[in-house]
């Protein structure tokens, strides 16, 4: 096994490009002032920008940047890749492999460096990391909390509902703190971002425990990330 610190919360979402590094740093930013020392974790990237001669994740840049920069941008996505594919084809595209041990052994730098970590995910938890492993394997062999961001617009119930059913069944179960509904735009036209926060809440017993307005500076309650983050 390895190390890692004590308190993490891993932030998850139905699908990709849902607003979890827009959540996860305005979590990260809370803890921040609440007095934390706060780590972010982004295992594997893809689709990263490059200045000529170094790859950069903007995920992990601004998971970074939330932290007030603590430690160093390599800590917070030590494997980071060109192409917007699946990590393990990206490395592939690449004449590369992903280094599955790293992906786990990553975060135990953070160890001596955080009192809660921030681990994000790639996509949803049955996106694929290798040939034959899931996010969810990374959730599970972390163990924190699932922090599930759901996108505010029409079919967030059904995606919100899938993505609980699937963290319920794999393996064992993974632990859930709670639900944060994101608004990724002012959709107008969608009449559905006005209830989905409603439905949702009354369709599960995981309590949504935020909502994430569009370009807000921070979430629309308080909420003690710190305590969610005890992994029971």
């Amino acid at each position: 096994m390895f190390s890692k610190p004590a308190r993490g919360l891993f932030i998850t979402g139905t699908d990709t490009e849902v607003g979890k590094t827009f959540v996860g740093s305005l979590i990260v930013k809370s803890l921040v002032a609440a007095g934390y020392r706060v780590g972010a974790y982004k295992p594997v990237a893809s689709g990263c920008i490059s200045d000529g001669r170094t790859l950069y994740s903007e995920d992990a840049m601004a998971l970074w940047d939330a932290t007030g920069q603590n430690g160093t941008v390599e800590q917070v996505c030590p494997q980071r890749y060109r192409a917007a594919l699946a990590p393990h084809l990206a490395a592939r595209a690449e004449g590369r492999t992903i280094d599955r041990e790293a992906l786990r052994t990553g975060i135990t730098t953070w160890e001596s460096l955080c009192d809660i970590v921030i681990v994000e995910g790639v996509g949803g938890l049955m996106s694929p990391i290798s040939d034959d492993e899931f996010v969810a394997d990374l959730a599970l062999d972390f163990g924190y909390p699932l922090v599930v961001v759901v996108p505010n617009m029409l079919g967030a119930i059904n995606q919100t509902l899938q993505t609980l059913i699937t963290a319920s069944c794999f393996r064992d179960g993974l632990p859930i703190a709670g639900i944060v509904i994101n608004d990724l735009q002012d959709f107008e036209s969608d009449v559905s971002v006005d209830s989905n926060e409603e439905q949702i809440a009354s369709r599960t017993e995981v309590p949504i425990l935020a909502r994430a307005e569009y370009r807000a500076e921070s979430l629309d309650r308080d909420v003690d990330w710190f305590e969610k983050s005890k992994i029971v």
